[in-house]
């Protein structure tokens, strides 16, 4: 068995195996280009994304620096938009729905390491799935860890640790990360007028 079945498996693989390495080097190569490149080259950009991606759904926006290991083991929905730094260790498969929002410094983290410091030093890793539903929005420096899924509607507080998964149609914070409360209908996070519903956002910003 490959290092890299093992990867998939999600059990102990090593990670300085020299094919995963030339995998993440490939990323690493594709990732530089594009966080290098002039924000107006929109047409290169996308070009170099649907090469990193592994699927990458219509009208995605990812703002410079975006980092990830192997990229192709990354599927992502349609109206996705990832603000500055967001990092996805995509050791294992991470799966993210339509309209999701990461804002800046979210990580993705999927892999993790042995805590038995014997088989961490000899470059043991293991990987287990993320997964992202539709509607999420993700707050800044949250960090999600590996074997989690979020689900439908749901926003995570800035600065979370997501340990566990998190239900379908809630706000949740914290380190660690648990629901605050259920998501209400029309729930705009207090930016349109409680009284009669009438002024837009863009008119008070």
């Amino acid at each position: 068995m490959t290092e890299k079945q093992k990867m998939y498996m999600g059990i102990l693989y090593r990670a300085d195996d020299e094919h995963l390495i030339a995998e993440r080097n490939y990323a690493k190569g594709i990732t530089k280009e594009y966080n290098q490149s002039h924000p107006d080259g929109k047409d290169y950009r996308s070009e170099l994304m649907h090469k990193l991606f592994g699927e990458l759904g219509e009208k995605a926006h990812i703002e410079a620096p975006f980092y990830c290991n192997y990229g192709y083991r990354i599927s992502i929905g349609r109206n996705f938009f990832s603000n500055f730094n967001v990092t996805i260790l995509d050791g294992g498969q991470v799966t993210i729905g339509d309209n999701v929002y990461l804002a800046p410094n979210v990580g993705i983290y999927t892999a993790s390491h042995p805590t038995d410091s014997r088989r961490r030093n000899l470059g043991y890793e293991w990987a287990l799935p993320v997964v992202i539903g539709n509607n999420v929005w993700i707050g800044g420096n949250a960090s999600i860890m590996p074997g989690v899924t979020i689900g439908n509607n749901v926003t995570i507080g800035a600065g979370s640790v997501v340990t566990k998964d998190i239900p379908d149609n809630v706000v949740a914070a914290g380190n660690p990360c648990k629901v605050i409360r259920k998501v209400k209908e029309g729930d705009l996070n207090g930016l349109i007028n409680e009284k009669d519903g009438s002024q837009s956002i863009q008119q008070r910003y």
